[in-house]
């Protein structure tokens, strides 16, 4: 008998199949197991002891559906998938429902974090059949992989206006035996649209006009009030932010530094931010951004923690790379392997209760700070007795810091160590909480937008933790994520790497080595990114125009090869890709790179331009093309105190287009800076104070 551990009890399934001896077990997982009890990826192995008769994606499931005459039940979702515990506890563990799947389907898991691939194909599906999606994603089609009907979350009875999800099997299977040719219709048109949506449509390279309609689209949908974009859910969105930044540094259209300031800080002051243990949550199921959904991602960490960093070096406001480092802080923390590659993310459940681990009554404040300290402490973080989370409290600052200070009467640096030493307090008492689920899996494409981060954060605040971090996760890449030809891996969990990377980690691995170079002029990682971005241009460049392609020629389990246009909750892998190879073609100076970038632009604007704010990591990209080049040199000794302060004066800056170099020279005494900007080389300078006065100057 298979058993159950259910929802919220992930760590303790793994933990039971980690020491099991898989090597003694039948093909198919025998009597306490399923087939999926082979396999490294923790959102598989969750199910592995359901008594659903699962596959993972290959051969063995389409061929068994072939020569049964079954059709496929597909099912995708991720370790940390709130909605896709709730299935799996309901319908999965349940052994009516399996019996149905078991006796007239073939039933496929797959992890959507370790086969981005194949979940972008059947979401693309999802939203043209059913103009939305989500996870869990449900698709079921025939044996050769073709969709014709698609949900996301089925519960096991039917409610919130949803069937059950017996009562959809036994009429998909009704329609597989009595109206397969109406499916079939339905598999053609889905085809047919899918291969039109495969390849991107060409454009200009002029960047003005749809700057402007993208910045104009962004302008109509912000949310004066709270910031941010859309209603409800309303995710935290950082390339919107990144692409603001450019775009007032552009035009100098104060509105736009406006949107980005506000958004950050409500966000900040936000329950979606973790006011005890920092660090940001997926999305805000409000639109004040009050009650998050508690996942947290590695991805967005990383990516706004940049867009803060960013916003320090156009503005200088110290609020900014304040925010970063308690991102960061989270990160060093709680989502770093003892290896030094970073986590993949944290459940937003524990025991089945989505958010016990954040929330806080009243008393258990005071128990912690004393009735004194917890009266000031709750005031400005809004907590009462009668709660705003399900009879609890999700902590958000009511006010800024100083406005609270000023209406308390108290001095506003005194108040902020107080209130740091109560947070650290509840932090202390937090940690003897059971925890969330912890998702260990180490993804290659992640780990490189966490290394570009924590690499910009050493470069813009010359705190050493940082870009040790960042330099161990590319250790940690390069020797436990790289074969024997060269070609990295996707996945790696519990000692062993896994499938075969695709475009977004090369790309995104890439972006990490170069701001690596950039942070600290160290010449092998400018030498490693190049070796990676040969290898991309080997593996995804389309040989009859420009562009890549997401998937190595080699991947064929999947119905249509294709380029994908748009970003989605991390940057499109072509948009990363070109920004690399533009950045990377001016720094070593090679012209058919530089030409490779500029033609992924070129061969994605058309559709770009359709859809600007789908797109923005391009405007971004492109924005790197086309911004005022500046070229700096520093010459000299690379260990030199003088290199690294005149390295941290460029830094401070927001330079789009920035290529920056460093030239060795035996015998020199110092260093001195060479800057060719705005069609002409500056005289070398010297010396901090002289670097400053000409990038102000220029910048």
């Amino acid at each position: 008998m298979k058993q159950s551990f259910g929802e919220g009890r992930a760590k303790s399934q793994l933990e039971y199949i980690a020491g099991i001896d898989t090597s003694i077990l039948p093909s198919d997982g025998g009597p306490d197991f399923n087939r999926l009890v082979f396999l490294r990826s923790p959102y598989l192995l969750q199910h592995a002891t359901n008594p659903v008769d699962w596959y993972p994606w290959g051969d063995e499931a389409f061929d068994r559906a072939e020569r049964e005459n079954k059709p496929v039940f597909l099912s995708i979702g991720y370790a940390t998938c709130h909605w896709c515990h709730v299935m799996e506890r309901e319908s999965f563990t349940d052994h009516e429902v399996a019996s149905v799947l078991n006796e007239k389907f073939v039933s496929i898991k797959v992890d959507r974090e370790e086969r981005p691939d194949i979940d972008d194909q059947y979401m693309s599906v999802a939203q043209m059949m059913t103009g939305g999606g989500g996870w869990p994603l449900t698709i079921f089609m025939t044996p050769d992989r073709r969709p014709f009907f698609a949900a996301t979350y089925l519960p096991r009875t039917p409610k919130m206006n949803l069937p059950g999800i017996i009562e959809v099997l036994e009429k998909v299977d009704e329609h597989w035996r009595n109206n397969r040719s109406l499916l079939e219709e339905n598999c053609a048109a889905v085809i047919e649209k899918l291969n039109e949506n495969a390849m991107p449509s060409a454009g200009s390279l002029k960047d003005d006009e749809i700057f402007t309609q993208a910045y104009l689209l962004l302008e109509r949908g912000f949310d004066t009030t709270w910031g941010g974009y859309g209603g409800a859910p309303k995710f935290p969105l950082p390339h919107y932010l990144s692409f603001l930044l450019r775009y007032f540094k552009k035009t100098g259209n104060a509105f736009a530094l406006t949107m980005v300031e506000h958004t950050i800080d409500s966000i900040r002051r936000g329950g979606i931010f973790d006011q005890i243990g920092f660090g940001l949550h997926r999305y805000s199921v409000d639109k004040m951004w009050l009650v998050p959904h508690f996942e947290k991602m590695l991805y967005d960490q990383a990516m706004m923690s940049l867009a803060c960093l960013e916003a320090f070096q156009l503005t200088g406001d110290l609020h900014y790379p304040k925010m970063a480092g308690e991102l960061f802080d989270h990160v060093l923390r709680e989502m770093i392997s003892p290896q030094g590659g970073f986590y993949s993310a944290w459940d937003a459940d524990t025991d089945g209760v989505e958010g016990a681990y954040y929330t806080w009554a009243y008393g258990e404040v005071a128990d912690v700070l004393g009735a004194e300290a917890a009266g000031l402490f709750c005031r400005l973080f809004g907590i009462t007795d009668k709660g705003n989370f399900q009879g609890r409290n999700l902590l958000h600052l009511t006010e800024s810091l100083d406005a609270f200070a000023d209406r308390e009467k108290v001095d506003p640096k005194e108040l902020a160590s107080h209130m740091e030493e109560c947070r650290l307090k509840l932090l202390s008492a937090r940690e003897a909480r059971k925890k969330p689920f912890r998702d260990e899996k180490i993804l290659t494409s992640w780990n490189g937008l966490m290394i570009a981060a924590l690499a910009r954060g050493y470069a813009v605040t010359d705190d050493k933790r940082y870009v040790r971090a960042a330099a161990d996760a590319a250790s940690f890449i390069r020797q436990n994520m790289l074969n024997g030809e060269g070609r990295l891996l996707r996945s790696w969990y519990q000692g062993g790497a896994s499938v075969q990377g695709f475009l977004e980690d090369y790309a995104f691995y890439t972006w990490g080595l170069l701001e690596l170079y950039e942070a600290t002029l160290a010449v092998q990682y400018l030498e490693e990114a190049k070796s990676v971005a040969v290898m991309m241009l080997k593996l995804f460049r389309d040989e009859e125009n420009y562009g890549f392609f997401d998937t190595a020629a080699e991947v064929t389990d999947i119905l249509v090869r294709k380029k994908s246009r748009y970003d989605g909750v991390t940057p499109s892998g072509n948009a990363i890709a070109s920004l690399c190879l533009i950045k990377m073609g001016r720094i070593i100076q090679d012209d058919p790179m530089l030409e490779e970038g500029r033609g992924i632009l070129r061969a994605f604007m058309g559709s770009v331009a359709e859809n600007p704010i789908a797109a923005l990591q391009y405007l971004i990209a492109l924005d790197c093309l086309n911004a005022p080049e500046v070229e700096v040199t520093l010459a000299g000794k690379r260990d030199c105190p003088a290199t690294g302060e005149m390295l941290r004066e460029v830094h401070r800056r927001f330079i789009p287009g920035l290529v920056l170099r460093f030239a060795a020279e035996e015998g020199a005494e110092g260093t001195e800076a060479r800057i060719c900007a705005v069609g002409s080389c500056r005289l070398p300078v010297s010396g901090v104070r002289d670097l400053k006065t000409l990038l102000d100057e220029i910048v």
